[in-house]
């Protein structure tokens, strides 16, 4: 008795329609820099698709030739004429140099234009004052402090929608990388030395922040989230956090940084106003160094 068949085609067939779709979603879902929320990352992204127009003036025409001259010279074809003593021709010479030469001068183009209009310390027009934030880079977490606020974060950033954000990054043990690919720009963390970083996001929601430079066995996990609220949940928060969690002094910070993989939110109430300077001073130690006294 013969077994049918005629199940199985289809049943495969659906099988690859859903996974491709649920491919499609994830992709969208994660998006990053294809799906910009502020105008570095929406700056950022036509750079992108310009480039890529760009270049594929050259790849296209290429890709279309080399299928047309695979099919005319075909070993079958009566039409193909060989010429084997044929060596030059001033006018494809021409339109072979030319068209790469002008692809890279309007490359060199975007590129200069885009790198000083996106100078990552560049203040972004806006007519509300913008929010000082200072990074710090540790094993294997991030520090963001509020200066005007004074208060701190670990591993997450709270900010009001459509206000400019001003980062001064810098790193308390190795380099590392700040990037949140939905509001771009990319940046270094250095230790004893600080970066500027300028970004600003348009629409409320959660985006994923993440270390871009390898820097030790946990930076895999050496992620955070940006929380980008409406200005009256953002005073809320302030109001919660300046009544809750514990103070930033130097003791806390040492034990923040002495552990090592602490991926764990957590807010600080208060912060010691000097601490980021003592951080960069120290030239990268893991410790801030105490004061020493005076002598007389």
């Amino acid at each position: 008795m013969r077994r049918a068949h005629h199940c199985k085609g289809p049943s495969r067939l659906r099988i690859f329609a859903a996974l491709a779709a649920a491919s499609l979603l994830a992709s969208c879902r994660q998006a990053g820099v294809l799906d910009p929320q502020g105008p570095v990352a929406s700056a950022e992204r036509l750079i992108l698709f310009n480039a890529t127009g760009i270049m594929l003036v050259v790849v296209l025409p290429v890709i279309t030739l080399t299928l047309i001259f695979a099919w005319w010279y075909r070993a079958s074809s009566k039409r193909a004429v060989y010429r084997p003593d044929w060596s030059y021709s001033g006018d494809i010479e021409l339109v072979v140099w030319s068209i790469p030469a002008m692809v890279v001068i309007l490359l060199a183009g975007v590129a200069w234009t885009g790198s000083h209009l996106l100078d990552p310390a560049r203040e972004l027009k806006s007519d509300l004052k913008p929010i000082r934030i200072e990074v710090v880079s540790l094993d294997w977490k991030w520090l963001f402090i509020y200066p005007d606020l004074e208060i701190a974060t670990v591993n997450q950033l709270v900010v009001p929608t459509g206000v400019p954000i001003e980062f001064l990054l810098t790193s308390a043990t190795v380099m590392n990388s700040f990037f949140v690919p939905q509001l771009g720009s990319q940046i270094y963390t250095m230790p004893g030395m600080t970066t500027h970083l300028n970004l600003l996001a348009e629409r409320s929601g959660d985006y994923p922040g993440l270390s871009a430079n390898f820097s030790g066995d946990g930076f895999s996990d050496m992620r955070f989230l940006v929380h980008v609220v409406p200005a009256s949940e953002f005073s809320s928060w302030r109001t919660r956090a300046t009544d809750e969690g514990a103070v930033l002094n130097a003791d806390a910070y040492l034990q923040l940084a002495r552990t090592a993989g602490n991926t764990q939110m957590q807010t600080y109430r208060s912060v010691d106003p000097d601490l980021f300077e003592r951080i960069v001073q120290q030239n990268g130690a893991a410790e801030p160094t105490a004061s020493a006294p005076k002598e007389h």
